[in-house]
C-alpha cells in the first residue's frame, strides 16, 4: 500500500502552484474546475511519483496555523544533499519566506530546515 497523494486547501490556488512548481521542481496538470461549486484544483507531480492535490473553492477559511495545531504538521521534501538543502532555504529566505529552523541536523540525524511556505503552512527540506 502507499499513499496516493495528499491534499491542501489554499485561498490563493496560482500562487500555492506557482510555490510548488519553482522551488520544489513539482510538474502541474492543467487543473479542475466544478462549476457548480466553483472548486478548483491542481494535482502536482513529484519525479519519485508523489502527488500533492492543491484545492481552493469560495468558502475556504484559511484559520491561523500555530506551529503545535492538531493535525498534519508539514509537507517534508527530500533536495538529494546537504548543499541543495542549503541552497534552497537561501533561495527561500531571499524570496521572502519566513527560514523557522536551520539549516541543521537534528537530534534525530535529519539535515533539514523548515520553512514557513504558502499560506502558513510549514516546509521542511531535507536531505
Amino acid at each position: 500500500m502507499r499513499i496516493e497523494h495528499i491534499a491542501l486547501f489554499v485561498k490563493d490556488l496560482e500562487k500555492a502552484r506557482e510555490f510548488f512548481v519553482t522551488y520544489l521542481g513539482g510538474k502541474s496538470n492543467e487543473g479542475y474546475h466544478n462549476k457548480t461549486t466553483d472548486f478548483r484544483s491542481y494535482f502536482i507531480s513529484f519525479d519519485d511519483g508523489a502527488r500533492l492535490e492543491i484545492m481552493t473553492r469560495p468558502e475556504v477559511d484559511d484559520q491561523k496555523k500555530g506551529p503545535h495545531r492538531a493535525g498534519f504538521h508539514h509537507l517534508a521534501f527530500s533536495v538529494g544533499s546537504k548543499e541543495a538543502v542549503d541552497e534552497l532555504t537561501k533561495k527561500l529566505r531571499d524570496a521572502g519566506y519566513e527560514v523557522t529552523s536551520g539549516p541543521r541536523t537534528t537530534g534525530d540525524g535529519y539535515y533539514e530546515s523548515c520553512i514557513i511556505g504558502i499560506e502558513g503552512n510549514q516546509i521542511e527540506i531535507t536531505v
